[in-house]
């Protein structure tokens, strides 16, 4: 593989960390981006790269469906759909030569 996607931040920290006691040079060997873009991706002295989710839309839009929901019990079941964003920080890079 050329770079992995960690399910979030966090556990895309505890890969960077298993990588570099491998001796995986990261970006240079692989790229890692981790998701949620929490704080954690902040505190690495290289930033973690990450897709960001508006955790506070989400919110917003999962209490105003409930209480739609609870108002109205007829109707129908929402969804909102939210774009992420990649926030492109020091852990990706090229794909490594051959």
């Amino acid at each position: 593989p050329t770079a992995v996607l960690a399910g979030n931040d966090r556990c895309a920290m505890g890969l960077l960390m298993a990588l570099t006691r491998s001796g995986v040079e990261v970006p240079r060997d692989l790229s890692v981006v981790g998701y949620d873009d929490s704080h954690l991706s902040h505190l690495m002295p290289i930033g973690l790269t990450t897709v960001r989710q508006d955790a506070v839309l989400m919110a917003e839009h999962a209490v105003r469906f409930a209480v739609e929901r609870l108002e109205n019990g007829e109707l129908e079941p929402r969804e909102a759909v939210l774009d992420p964003k990649l926030v492109v920080r020091g852990t990706s890079g090229p794909v490594p030569a051959p």
